[in-house]
């Protein structure tokens, strides 16, 4: 499915998709979603599942003005060490 598609489909939306076609640039244009929600929280439980090699994660919405701060936090399992 072409990106802006996508972006039409899932506004305001957490999208996580198999990339399947990007330009000479590096731009994305084309994927499969995997899946999408407005809580991001529910794409990154599949995207820690998931085992996809090319895979994207991006939010559909309005990107917030400028003043404000975001924050994006990811957690690596791997980095977890186990008690033992």
């Amino acid at each position: 499915m072409r990106i802006q598609d996508i972006k039409e489909k899932y506004k305001e939306e957490w999208v996580l998709l198999e990339v399947i076609k990007v330009s000479n640039k590096g731009d994305l244009l084309e994927g499969n979603v995997l899946a999408h929600s407005k809580n991001r929280n529910d794409t990154y439980q599949i995207l820690k599942k998931s085992k996809v090699k090319d895979i994207a994660h991006f939010y559909t919405g309005e990107i917030p003005n400028e003043g404000y701060a975001v924050a994006f936090i990811w957690e690596s399992t791997s980095l977890i060490k186990k008690k033992t």
